[in-house]
C-alpha cells in the first residue's frame, strides 16, 4: 500500500503534512515528502486527504476474555470485585469461551487502532488461536494463582506453561509470544513465585505481574514479608532478572521506582481501571523522570469496559495534572509514546511502535476531517485530547489490513457477538 499525500506522526512523534509512506512485505519501506519513483511496486494507493497516519497502539496490560464480564462486576472495591464477582464467573468459563471472548476483544482493539496486546489469563491455546485467526500480535501468559507453598512444577498449570513455550511462543510467524507470569504477590507465595521466575529465566521468557495496585496490597505485603513492598519482594525472588511488565504500580514509593528503573521494568499504566476500582493515581511522572518505561494498558473489561486506547491516553495525560497540581506534567508526546513505542518495547518488539523506515508496518489511519479536529493548532495535542477510537478508519498489522471502515477481513463479527452473548448468558445462568 502507498499512502499518498497524507499527514503523519513521524518517528520522533512530530507532525508532518503532505507525506508519502510505502508499505511492502510487512515493512515500512519508504517515508518522504515526494512520491517514491517506484510507486507502482506498493500496489494500492490510499489517498490521504483529511487523514492522519501514525504508529498503531500496543496495549501493555489486558485480560482479553473478560469481554464476557463487561458490565458484570460494577461499583465494587478491588478485593470484593475479584472474590465475589470475577473469580466465580471465571470459574465457569470453559476453554472455548476464551476463544470467542478473545476474538471479540481483538475486534474491538483493531477498531481502535490496537495491533498487539500483552494478555494475562487462562486457556492460552484458545487465546493464541484467536489472535492468529484475526491477524494480530500478542504476548500471552497464563496466570497462576498459587496459595500452597510448592514449586510451580507441582501445579497442573505448569503443563500449560510448558506447552506455551514449546508450541505457542513464535506462533503466527512470530506475532505471538509466550511469557512467564504470576497473578500477584497476594495470590502467590515465595516458593511458587521463585520457581516461576526461575522457569522464565531458564526459558528466556519475559515476565508479567500485577504490582502494588492498591494501598492495602502494599501494606499486607509488608506485613507478610518483613517490611518488603511488592516491588522489593519481586526483586528479591528474581522476578526482574528477565524483562518484565509490572501492571498498575499505583502505590509505589521512590525506592520502588528506583528498583523498576534499575532493572528496566516496564510499568503498564491503567488509568481507567485504577480510577474505576478506586485504586488511586500512579505516580507516572516520577517514573518517567526516573527513566522507567511507562506503557499504557486498558486492563480487562470488568474494570474498564472498553479497549479504546485513546480514552486511556487521554486519562494518562489529564489525571496527573490534577492530581499533582502541575499543568506541565505528562506531555502529549509522552502519552503517545506510552501508547505506541513503549508498549512495543514492553513486548520485546524492537522494530515496532514507530512510523519509521525499516520498522514493521503496524499503523493506523485516523479521519481528522471532523469538527472535533478543527482547528489544528497542534496535531499531537488533538490526538491526545480530542481524538476517539471511532476516528480510526484503517488498521494494518505487519502490513496486512485487519480493520477497514467498519469491516474486519478475518472476523465474522456478527457470529462473534452472538457467541459471546450466548456464552455470557450461560455462565450467568449457572451462577444464579
Amino acid at each position: 500500500m502507498l499512502f499518498n499525500d497524507i499527514a503523519i506522526i513521524d518517528e520522533n512523534l512530530d507532525y508532518k503534512e503532505h507525506q508519502y509512506v510505502g508499505v511492502i512485505d510487512g515493512v515500512i519501506d519508504y517515508i518522504g515528502a515526494k512520491a517514491p519513483v517506484d510507486s507502482a511496486k506498493y500496489g494500492e494507493v490510499y489517498e490521504g486527504e483529511g487523514k492522519l497516519l501514525m504508529a498503531a497502539f500496543y496495549n501493555a496490560h489486558s485480560h482479553a476474555p473478560m469481554t464476557l464480564l463487561r458490565g458484570f462486576a460494577e461499583n465494587l472495591p478491588l478485593q470484593a470485585w475479584l472474590e465475589q464477582k470475577c473469580w466465580p464467573f471465571e470459574g465457569k468459563m470453559v476453554a472455548e469461551d476464551n476463544y470467542w471472548a478473545t476474538l471479540l476483544a481483538g475486534a474491538e482493539m483493531l477498531r481502535y487502532g490496537v495491533v498487539s496486546f500483552s494478555d494475562m489469563y487462562y486457556h492460552t491455546p484458545e487465546r493464541a488461536k484467536a489472535v492468529a485467526d484475526i491477524g494480530m500480535k500478542a504476548n500471552l501468559c497464563t496466570s497462576p494463582i498459587a496459595f500452597e507453598p510448592k514449586p510451580i512444577q507441582e501445579y497442573p498449570v505448569f503443563d500449560e506453561m510448558e506447552d506455551g513455550i514449546a508450541n505457542i511462543d513464535g506462533m503466527a510467524d512470530g506475532r505471538i509470544r509466550f511469557e512467564g507470569c504470576i497473578h500477584a504477590e497476594y495470590t502467590n507465595n515465595d516458593i511458587t513465585a521463585k520457581s516461576v521466575f526461575d522457569w522464565a529465566k531458564k526459558n528466556g521468557a519475559r515476565m508479567h505481574v500485577h504490582v502494588s495496585e492498591t494501598k492495602s496490597e502494599v501494606e499486607d505485603c509488608r506485613n507478610r514479608h518483613d517490611g518488603k513492598s511488592p516491588v522489593q519482594w519481586l526483586e528479591s525472588l528474581g522476578a526482574f532478572d528477565v524483562p518484565a511488565i509490572a501492571a498498575h504500580c499505583v502505590w509505589v514509593d521512590d525506592d520502588d521506582i528506583a528498583i523498576l528503573a534499575k532493572h528496566g521494568v516496564t510499568v503498564a499504566h491503567n488509568p481507567a481501571s485504577n480510577m474505576k476500582l478506586s485504586s488511586g493515581f500512579a505516580p507516572i511522572k516520577k517514573m518517567i523522570d526516573a527513566g522507567v518505561n511507562v506503557a499504557l494498558g486498558t486492563d480487562g473489561m470488568a474494570s474498564n469496559n472498553n479497549h479504546d486506547m485513546f480514552q486511556d491516553m487521554y486519562l494518562m495525560a489529564l489525571l496527573p495534572k490534577g492530581n499533582d497540581l502541575d499543568p506541565t506534567c505528562i506531555t502529549p508526546k509522552e502519552a503517545v509514546f506510552a501508547a505506541t513505542r513503549a508498549g512495543a518495547l514492553a513486548q520485546g518488539r524492537e522494530d515496532c511502535g514507530l512510523l519509521k523506515e525499516g520498522f514493521r508496518a503496524d499503523v493506523c489511519v485516523l479521519d481528522v476531517s471532523g469538527p472535533s479536529w478543527c482547528p489544528v493548532n497542534d496535531m499531537l495535542t488533538n490526538v491526545v485530547y480530542a481524538a476517539h477510537g471511532s476516528d480510526v478508519v484503517l488498521t494494518l498489522c505487519d502490513g496486512e489490513v485487519v480493520y477497514r471502515e467498519g469491516a474486519w477481513p478475518n472476523i465474522d463479527i456478527d457470529r462473534v457477538k452472538a457467541e459471546v452473548v450466548e456464552r455470557t448468558q450461560r455462565i450467568q445462568g449457572e451462577l444464579a
